[in-house]
């Protein structure tokens, strides 16, 4: 299990799944990043890109230690609910077993964050219990964005409507639920940041501790390979042109500074540094 140090904070890499994505022109999850051009960027492999060029992808939450509080951020996908990102088939993970395996059983958790609403980050808010979703984590409170909520509350298809009622919404009806600006400071290490184009309201944590800073990215991008491109966008980016300004914003701002960046959504080691590489960037995890 994956853990890293910032100061009096301690984050630990709790995984759900991971997942290789072949290139498909058909269906692309990143369409510029093809086997050809990723091999323009060596350091992806072997961590990030297979030798076939599949991009390597985790789901997984971050667990965030710091005084006085326990923090996850991103809940991941969840068990028993029907996704079409698995095409249609419910989880059956033990992702609440390694978490409590990272030192934290699911009791213990004080305050969850999801830096968006998307499927593969607000699952495990809920669990089913006795036929109905419940909150995960009972003693927490969910910090919810303003801005993101309103948007998917009143946007969004089917299936974002289903996420909402099933893994949103129940965590409003027990009254565990806050919602914040995207400035919100959780604790004195611990604040979120604005990082919107993959969504609206999308936040990055930021944390500074003793000197020393991290940031965890959330969906600000969603592979290494984007360092090297900060114009790779997804097609699943609610604006991808803010969102590919926002990242070379957000790199121009880090590269070469000892902050260690944190993938939400990179494979193994997951963490690492932002240096410049030419007119863009490259992830240096030695």
């Amino acid at each position: 299990m994956l853990k890293w140090q910032i100061g009096d904070v301690t984050v630990t890499r709790v995984v759900e799944m991971e997942i290789p994505i072949p290139y498909n022109p058909d269906s692309a999850f990143l369409k510029e990043a093809t086997p050809d051009k990723l091999r323009d960027m060596p350091w992806l492999y072997p961590h990030f890109v297979t030798d076939e060029g599949h991009l390597k992808l985790s789901i997984h939450a971050l667990l965030v230690s710091a005084p006085g509080l326990k923090l996850v951020v991103d809940t991941c996908v969840g068990n028993d609910k029907p996704r079409g990102l698995l095409g249609g088939q419910p989880l059956q993970t033990s992702f609440l077993n390694s978490l409590k395996e990272a030192g934290c059983p699911r009791e213990a958790v004080d305050a969850v964050v999801c830096t968006h609403l998307h499927v593969d980050h607000v699952g495990w808010n809920t669990m089913l219990q006795n036929g109905k979703w419940v909150p995960t984590f009972p003693n927490a409170r969910y910090l919810i964005g303003r801005q993101e909520y309103e948007h998917w509350s009143r946007e969004g298809d089917e299936e974002q409507q289903a996420i909402l009622g099933d893994s949103v919404k129940p965590i409003f009806e027990h009254g565990l639920a806050t919602l914040v600006e995207m400035n919100h400071r959780i604790s004195s290490e611990i604040s979120l940041t604005p990082t919107p184009g993959h969504t609206p309201g999308h936040v990055s944590v930021v944390i500074e501790s003793k000197g020393q800073r991290a940031m965890i990215t959330g969906d600000m991008l969603h592979h290494p390979c984007q360092f090297g491109h900060p114009d790779w966008s997804p097609s699943f980016d609610s604006d991808p042109v803010a969102g590919a300004k926002m990242r070379r914003s957000v790199m121009e701002r880090v590269a070469g500074e000892p902050v260690l960046v944190i993938g939400t959504h990179f494979a193994a080691p997951t963490a690492g540094h932002v240096r410049r590489d030419g007119t863009a960037f490259r992830f240096d995890v030695g």
